[in-house]
């Protein structure tokens, strides 16, 4: 992972010297996307999504996380340590620093890709991941806020996930691994805060699908989920 390293020093670096030729102040953000409660009436089952940036405009550094918990035992569990540079109006580039602490064993990326609003206000999240072992994966996130009344919003979202070898350790398989659809209806009590009521629907593929079946585990699912979304 020296590589990985370098590049978050050298991009870090680069943040820290842009951000001292102006006066634009220091600026931070915590977004809460998603807490909630999966499978509901199982009270031991939780996901998560959060983000964090630090910074300026131009150059930010981001922090991103999600997980999930099941039957009180930690299942998913990834971080991500980004630079994060402006190059266009809604859009930054980011490279950074993935680490999955779950499942195990633990897997480290060199993260490259793009945040930001696509056209008709689609939020996107497309990210590239190289992988220690020569496995090249990419994630691709898409959302959209319907705005019911002043204070009701729907939102639908999409992610699908590819891999280009087999880790059979982590169970995904190359090619097309996963597509998760979801939609969630939140009532905004303040901007800030809002609880939704919504439902996930999850698939596997190819041999990731073969791998759940050896394990005795579903490839497909749909769950009823209640959470919070928030940001300050």
């Amino acid at each position: 992972m020296k590589l990985i390293s370098f590049m978050m020093a050298l991009s870090l670096s680069n943040a820290l010297y842009a951000g001292g030729m102006d006066d634009d102040p220091i600026l931070t953000m915590v977004k809460i996307d998603q807490l909630e409660k999966t499978d509901i009436g199982n009270d031991n089952n939780t996901a998560w999504q959060a983000q964090a940036w630090l910074g300026k405009d131009l150059n930010k550094v981001w922090l991103k996380t999600e997980g999930e918990v099941v039957d009180n035992t930690l299942e998913e569990a990834e971080f991500q340590l980004l630079y994060s540079r402006a190059i266009a109006p809604y859009w930054d580039a980011q490279i950074g620093w993935r680490h999955d602490s779950k499942p195990t064993p633990n897997r480290d990326w060199l993260a490259i890709g793009v945040q930001g609003l696509a056209p008709y206000f689609f939020d996107t999240d497309v990210a590239l991941f190289i992988g220690e072992g020569g496995n090249v994966g990419l994630r691709a996130e898409f959302e959209y806020e319907l705005l019911l009344s002043q204070k009701w919003i729907l939102s639908p979202e999409i992610e699908a996930n590819f891999f280009s070898k087999n880790d059979e350790d982590v169970q995904t398989g190359s090619g097309l691994s996963g597509l998760s659809a979801g939609l969630r209806l939140r009532y905004e009590i303040k901007r800030e805060f809002a609880p939704y009521l919504g439902v996930e629907w999850k698939k596997s593929f190819g041999t990731t699908a073969d791998y759940l079946r050896e394990h005795g585990e579903d490839r497909s699912d749909v769950q009823w989920v209640l959470g919070i979304k928030a940001w300050f």
